[in-house]
Order: C-alpha cells, then structure tokens, then sequence
C-alpha cells in the first residue's frame, strides 16, 4: 500500500528553501568577500603605481566615494562592506600631507577643493542619512579627525562651520545609538577647538531674532525644524528632500560660490533614486536650539555608558568656560544646562534613603565628578544608600567645578537656578521638618556640601540660602526674620544631642569658608557700634580685679563666689612664650592694647587649681595650643586679607553706645550653651568650644575685643565670653566643696579621655568633670589664641 505523497512534498519544499537561503548567504559572503580583495588590490595598485599630484589623488577618491552612490543598487549593505572608509581615510592622509609640505596657515589646492566643491555638506547629508548603513559613523569621524588634524584653522569657513553646526544637531537625538561614541568624539573636538579661539563661538549661535538675509540662510534653520510630524513619534522619514539635498552638495542658487561640477547633480539625483532613512528625532522636543553644540552634550549627559556621559560633562565645562559673553547669556537662558543640574541634583537627592547614619555621610570618601566608578560588591566598608549619596556628593561635585570654571555671567545663572530650584525647593523644606531622624540627616547633608563647596559664586548662594542677606544689627524680637537661619541656630541648642553636634558642626565649617558675608551676619553686624561697652576709661582698679577673676561692671558679678587661693607663686607655665614685645621707637608698646601677659594670665588662671588636672598629665601644656593657634591664625588672616577690615576698633567717639546690645541669635545661643558647660555631654561641650575658638581666631579688632579682651567695660547687662565663663567658675567652686575626692575623681576621667587609663566603673558626677576638663583646656586654647594675635600684630 502506497504512502499518500503530501508529507515527502512538504519535505522537499523545505529542503529547496534551505538550500535557496543558503545560497544567497554564500552569494553574499562571496560579494563581501570580493569587494575586501578589490579593496586589497586597488591599495596594491596605489602603492605600485607613480604617485599622482596630491589634488588628482585627491579629487580621484572623492570621486570613487561618488560614483558609489551614482552606480550602486544594494543600498542596504554595510558601509564597511565598501571603499568608502578607505577613500575617506586616503582624503584625511593627503589633506594632511599637503598642510605639512606647505608653509603655516597657506591653504593648498586639496583644501581648496574640499571648501570650494562644498564636500563637508554632502557628507553631512549622507550622514544624515546614514547611507549606506554605518555612513553616519564614517562622517563623524572623518569631521573629528579633520578637525583634530589639521592645524590650520578652519571653522571660520562658512563651508566647514555650517555643516559642523548640522551634524552637532545629529548628535544626542537617540541614547545608547551605535554612533554615541563617535559623536562625543567629534562634539569634544569642537569643544577643544573654541576653547583655543573662543571668538569662533559665535558662529555656533543661532540668533533667530535676527532678520534672516538671505534663502541660505533660511535653509540652514529650517532644515532641522520640526516639519510638522510628532517629534515624539519616532517614525522613520523619508528620503531627503531635492532642495535639500541640493544645498548639501553645493548647488545653493543664493550662494556666491561657483557650482560644483556636474557630477554633484548625479550624486544628487542617485541619491533621490535611492530608499535612504534618516535617524529618528530626539524624543523631546528642545525648547531652544540656538546653542545647539550645548543641547547635544546635554543629551549625551544622560547616557547610560558611563564613559559617553562623563565625556560630554567634559564638553560642557569647556564650554561654560568661554569668555564670550554672548555665548555664556545665551548658555543661561536658552538652553536646558540649569534645568539638567537641578534636575539631577533633585533627583539624586530624593533618591537617598530618609534615614542615613550621620557619620557615614560624614566619613564617606572623598568624591569626584569624573571618578565616580563606585563598586558595592568591591567595598568593605559599605553601608546602606552608600551608592546613592556618592552619586548625589559627585554631581554636587560637578555642578560646583562646573560653576568654578564657568564665565561669570554663566556662573551666577547657574548658581542662582541652583539656589532657587534645589536649596529653596527641596532641601529647606528637608531642613525645616519636625522629625528628629529627618532634621539629622538633612543637615548632615547640608554640612556635607558646605564643606565639599569650593566655587565663591555657588558658596555666595549658599550662604544666603541659609543665613539670608540682613547685615542690618539684630534685635530679639526679629530673629526669625529668615525663617531657616533662625531654625538652623535654634537646632544649635536642640533637645537632641545629634542635631545641636550635626549642626554646629555645620557652622563651624561654614565659618572657615572664604566668605566676608558669613560671620558679617551671624556676628560683625551686632558688634559695630561698640555698644557692649560701658562709655567710661577702664581704671587700674578694675584691671586688678580682673586679674583676679573677676569682671569690672559686669551685672551681680560681685556675688559670685569666686576662688580667692591663688597661690602667689602660680605662674605661667613657660614663660618665656609670653613676653611682651619690647617696646622700640619705631612701634611703641602705648598703642591702646592691654599687655598680653595680662590677657593670657587671666585666661589661664580662670580655673582654679583645685579644678585643674592637667599639669598632672605629659603634654598637656598652655604652650601645645600655641602652635595650633598660630598656624590657624595665619590661615585665617590670609582668609580674610580681602576683606579689607580695619585695624584698630571703631573710636568710641563715633560709636552709638546709647543703642541697646544685642549680641545676636548665634552668639546667644552659643553663650547660653557655654553657661551649661558642666551639665552638659562632652561631646556638645568640645562642638561648642570648638566653634568659640574659631570666632576668636579671626583677625577683626571688634571680635578680639568681644571675644579675647577680659578689660573691656561691659555695659549694664551684657555679656562677654569672658564674663559667661566667669560666671561658670563661680558656679564649679560652689559644687566642688559638694563632691568627696574631687581632684582624684578628675585625674582618672581626664586619664580615661585620653586613653591612659582603662575603661572601668562609671565615675560619679562624670558629667560635670567632663565639663571641668573641657573648660580648662578651653581657657588654655583661648590664652594660646589672645598670644599668638597679639604677637602677629606686634610684629613688623
């Protein structure tokens, strides 16, 4: 019995289409395969045969290139599959040769030919086109090697700067394309190029307001417009059109040019003839493309290859940095650069967990915009939201560098949008909440940036972001006047010990900023007038009195029970640190200023010997701070040296000492705080002296006197460091009598502070010898400081 004969059909109708597919894929390999020997031998033939002057060389791989698009039919095979590349390649080696065998800047024929016969246009269009497949690739970089190669300047040519202007408008339209590397390559050699003649810029600035005067020009901005299709569609466009085409190969009608040769026209109708598609248009529509050159690397920024998007923060700080103003105005407000670094400050930011440990914000590495390569499975010391906030740290990092290098009327734009949009909007409510978990993090955050912020015009936005513009004096009942500052300050005293430390920790590295402004307004502006002084001569008297501890004129001071058993053979530990400067003609000691052995005796017998313990313990001498001092000193003149502040404190004469004083918010709150000094954690204790000595360090006379002179005559009711830090005195003798083994009890804490001594049993009343400790080594700091200021200034 026969079998029915359907299946054996289908069978061999299968066979014969397997073997017809394998047919044309050996067909295909064979062309591909022919057409890389014909390529082999014809650079045989060029090698062997006598070489033709440089312009018929010239003009014979051009045309080749040409008559492929005249002749071809496939115009789906690969560019590589091609002489193209090799042609193009031959082109760059004998433009280069002929500039090479000519004298500097003296254009030769083969350039000629190329700027005359407009052959940068038509590359542009079949680019454009990317016909054949990869052509696009193949265009820019023969532009970027042009332009990397060729020493003499070309962008001034109308034939080389417009299609370069075209083909930047290509660049960015599609992330993660094929051509991403080639197109930052080329965008990058345009940068590098402006940044050598900055003045070419405008020629990449497309002013659209001006009257248009001529078709041409009108070609160049409508070839790239809109055309009516959905910009968001993604839809595939058809072959270019004629008089597009036309204008990219040189046969513009409003051009002064002459017309190329006839085989231009070919080219032009093959390329009619042929099913090219261009690229799909970005997927956004820009909302100005008069700075185009900007608009493509901002799309490159947001590249998913690491590399690509580093490469185009690199263009764009190139760019940022040119000093035509024309270009850095219209970088500010007609292109998307503010809204693409507050966008992804913003949203780096909100990417953070709500909740990261303080100290790791704090103690994370060291970041840099272009070395963010951060590996979690590499990292030993990785905690949760690490990746997040070393992003967030490395874009803040490149927005500041980015403003750091940018013209000044770029810088301000940028820092200004900064302010506004990421400061206002989205850290100050952070900033402002009631929870103590988000109020933690928030400001170590904020106090992370202070201190990672290097550029004046980005720091000048912060500082009014948190502190506000006021320099008018303070008063009590307008201290809320900026609503953050005042919040800020207040968290400085906050019920949690994690907020006050975070956040005058933020000061205090605020105060180090290079900024007249920051201590101007928490500080200067409310010690101008003098009006903390009582308006009468100080007398020996009163000196006496303050030798002994005591403040003259200060408010119920008399009452205190202050210590009276000074021995009077307590002197200064090496004393000859603290010698006065000798008096000379040339600078009289007569100069207004209270000798410094005073100054610094009074400081350093503050505390009473029955409260001290460090004479006890090696190394813990007056004179270990001395050089701290001087060294911070110096730092902080040359701080300050721009500033121009005065030498000597406001006459008196000139002062309104009838104003009421006020000593301001922060130094209220820092005062109040240095009151509890012996109730309070160490920690708090060591942040609070911390910041005091850092306002004493600075070089203005009116802070020294505040701060450092223990002989001002106060005025009814106020207060100075010195006489808030008498007050504590007199509150410490009274309850020491209170604790039995007082000194020994101090000893072994002081020991177990600094590691001498073994943790063990809890140390009754720990709390206030802590306090104790830190108050003798801050009176000693604060000696050291008054020494080293009046030295600097005694000095010539």
């Amino acid at each position: 019995m026969e079998r029915p004969g359907q299946p054996q059909q289908g069978r061999r109708r299968r066979i014969e289409e397997l073997s017809r597919s394998s047919r044309e894929k050996l067909l295909q390999s064979r062309d591909r395969m022919f057409s890389k020997l014909t390529s082999i031998l014809q650079h045989a033939v060029e090698a062997l045969a006598p070489s033709l002057p440089l312009q018929e060389d010239f003009v014979y791989h051009w045309k080749a290139i040409t008559h492929y698009y005249i002749e071809t039919s496939d115009d789906k095979a690969p560019v590589t599959d091609t002489n193209i590349p090799s042609h193009l390649e031959q082109m760059l080696d004998i433009l280069v040769q002929e500039e090479n065998e000519r004298e500097s800047g003296e254009t030769g024929p083969c350039m000629e030919y190329l700027l005359h016969h407009k052959i940068l246009e038509t590359l542009y269009t079949l680019g454009k086109a990317d016909c054949p497949p990869g052509m696009k690739q193949q265009v820019l970089v023969f532009y970027t090697k042009l332009l990397g190669r060729i020493r003499q300047p070309l962008l001034p040519h109308i034939n080389v700067h417009r299609p370069v202007q075209k083909l930047i408008r290509l660049c960015g339209e599609v992330l993660a394309t094929p051509t991403e590397n080639e197109e930052i390559q080329f965008l990058c050699i345009v940068c590098a190029k402006l940044k050598q003649d900055p003045y070419l810029v405008n020629f990449f600035l497309e002013n659209k307001s001006k009257s248009l005067v001529s078709r041409g020009a009108l070609s160049v901005i409508s070839e790239d417009g809109p055309k009516g299709q959905d910009p968001g569609s993604g839809d595939v466009s058809q072959c270019q059109q004629p008089q597009e085409l036309s204008g990219a190969t040189g046969v513009e009608p409003t051009e002064s040019e002459e017309e190329p040769p006839h085989q231009m026209d070919d080219l032009s109708a093959s390329l009619d003839d042929l099913n090219v598609t261009s690229l799909p248009e970005a997927s956004a529509v820009r909302p100005n493309q008069d700075y185009n050159l900007v608009n493509s690397l901002l799309n490159l920024t947001r590249s998913p290859d690491g590399r690509i998007a580093v490469k185009a923060c690199e263009g764009l700080m190139l760019l940022v940095s040119l000093p035509e103003p024309a270009a850095a105005k219209c970088l500010a407000q007609s292109t998307c650069l503010c809204e693409l670094l507050t966008g992804r400050l913003t949203s780096l930011y909100k990417a953070l967990p709500q909740s990261v440990d303080p100290l790791d914000i704090e103690t994370v590495e060291a970041v840099n915009w272009g070395l963010d390569s951060y590996s979690h499975k590499e990292d030993a010391s990785a905690f949760p939201g690490k990746r997040a906030l070393i992003s967030f740290l490395s874009w803040f990092d490149y927005c500041d560098q980015l403003i750091k290098e940018a013209q000044k009327t770029a810088a301000v734009a940028l820092a200004k949008a900064i302010h506004e949009r990421f400061f206002v909007g989205v850290m100050e409510p952070q900033l402002m909440q009631t929870s103590e978990m988000g109020i933690l993090t928030s400001t170590a955050l904020l106090h992370r940036i202070v201190r990672q912020v290097t550029s004046d015009v980005l720091l000048q936005e912060m500082v009014v972001f948190i502190l506000g513009e006021q320099r008018e004096p303070e008063t009590l009942s307008e201290i809320s006047r900026h609503p953050l500052r005042h919040r800020l300050i207040e968290h400085c005293d906050h019920i949690s010990d994690e907020i006050s430390i975070m956040t005058l920790r933020m000061f205090e590295h605020l105060l180090q900023k290079p900024n007249e402004h920051i201590l101007y307004n928490l500080v200067l502006r409310n010690l101008e007038e003098r009006n903390y002084t009582e308006n009468k001569p100080s007398c020996p008297e009163d000196k006496d009195v303050v030798e002994n501890g005591l403040i003259a004129g200060a408010v119920d001071l008399e009452e205190d029970p202050l210590f009276t058993d000074i021995s009077p053979d307590n002197t200064l530990p090496n004393q000859e640190w603290i010698c006065s400067p000798r008096t000379s003609p040339d600078h009289p000691k007569n100069d207004g200023k209270t000798e410094v052995h005073k100054v610094v005796n009074s400081f350093l017998c503050l505390v009473p010997d029955d409260a001290k313990s460090s004479y006890h313990v090696e190394g813990t001498g007056y004179d270990t701070y001395l050089r701290d001092a001087h060294r911070q000193f110096r730092d902080y003149c040359a701080i300050c040296s721009r500033w121009e502040w005065p030498g000597a404190p406001k006459p008196l004469e000139k002062c309104d000492l009838e104003a009421a004083f006020f000593e301001g918010h922060f130094l209220k709150v820092l005062f109040d705080r240095m009151g509890r000094i012996l109730d309070q954690p160490y920690d708090v204790n060591l942040q609070v002296t911390s910041v005091l000595s850092r306002l004493s360090l600075f070089p203005h006379p009116h802070t020294h006197e505040y701060l450092l002179d223990p002989y001002i005559n106060l005025a009814s009711g106020c207060r100075s460091l010195f006489s808030v830090i008498v007050r504590v005195v007199g509150d410490l003798m009274v309850r020491i009598q209170r604790i039995q083994d007082f000194t020994p009890k101090l000893l072994l804490v002081r020991k177990r502070l600094l590691g001498l001594e073994p943790e063990g049993p809890i140390v009754d009343h720990i709390t206030l010898l802590e306090g104790v400790i830190v108050l003798e080594e801050f009176c000693k700091e604060l000696a050291a400081i008054a020494f080293v200021k009046y030295h600097a200034s005694a000095t010539p």
